[in-house]
């Protein structure tokens, strides 16, 4: 995409963190953004808050969508046809965590973490496959450098994310072939309200949000021939231990 210009993404989870970093980036970018939260209200006034912040209020639009749905997906993708004309982007970005030893973890939170961060992001492809067709699009998954490094009391969490890792390398190459380009990000510690992490200026070492939506920026340009299909993303100098 030489020009991101009236294009049409769609992000999960974009009230807040990596998706309102990638929103914002995209807007400033000229294009069209759908914002996706399982609060309404939540979604409307990030949308309004985006919309002021990068003087594009007619370009962004908040939905109330549950990304454990594929129902809800659906509604979703229907609200971007139906508002902007089309669908070029796909961030499947909404996620969260519970982290405890085995011992402790509940089976009601493995359903919550996998429920939302693998299943949600099949659901986000599986909703919208047919509208990239027609545009090839481009796919966006957001997994975490815990889809590749096992951790303590990390049994959910990196099931999920070594799931959305292998998910969306088989999606890439089920999906090339209809000119979809499609990439997961793996970042390391980003400064985010994440699992009740406070941002603040002893995070200013962390990889920021709007890292992340340059980086997003930068694949979405990429010569067309050329697909980075996995990236890990890390802090250059995290503290010492």
């Amino acid at each position: 995409m030489e020009s991101l210009k009236n294009k049409v993404a769609l992000i999960t989870g974009g009230t807040k963190g990596i998706g309102y970093g990638i929103a914002e980036a995209l807007l400033k970018q000229g294009a069209k953004v759908v914002i996706t939260s399982r609060h309404e209200d939540a979604a409307n006034e990030v949308a309004k808050d985006l919309g002021v912040k990068t003087n594009a209020e007619a370009h962004v639009i908040g939905v109330e969508a549950d990304v454990r749905l594929l129902e809800s997906q659906k509604v979703a993708v229907k609200q971007a046809i139906d508002t902007f004309g089309q669908l070029d982007i796909v961030i499947a970005n909404a996620g969260l965590g519970h982290f405890g030893s085995i011992e402790d973890l509940t089976s009601e939170q493995w359903n919550q973490v996998i429920d939302t961060n693998l299943t949600g992001v099949f659901n986000s492809i599986k909703a919208s496959v047919e509208e990239l067709k027609k545009t090839k699009g481009y796919y966006i998954t957001i997994s975490s450098l815990a889809g590749t490094n096992f951790f303590a009391g990390g049994s959910a969490y990196n099931a999920s994310k070594f799931g959305v890792t292998g998910f969306t390398q088989a999606v890439m190459l089920d999906l090339r072939q209809y000119g979809i380009k499609v990439t997961t990000i793996m970042p390391g510690s980003v400064s985010t309200h994440f699992n009740g992490n406070e941002p603040s200026d002893k995070g200013a070492w962390k990889i920021q949000i709007e890292d992340l939506g340059q980086i997003v920026i930068d694949l979405l340009k990429m010569n067309p021939r050329t697909l980075p299909s996995k990236i890990e993303v890390r802090p250059t100098t995290p503290p010492s231990k």
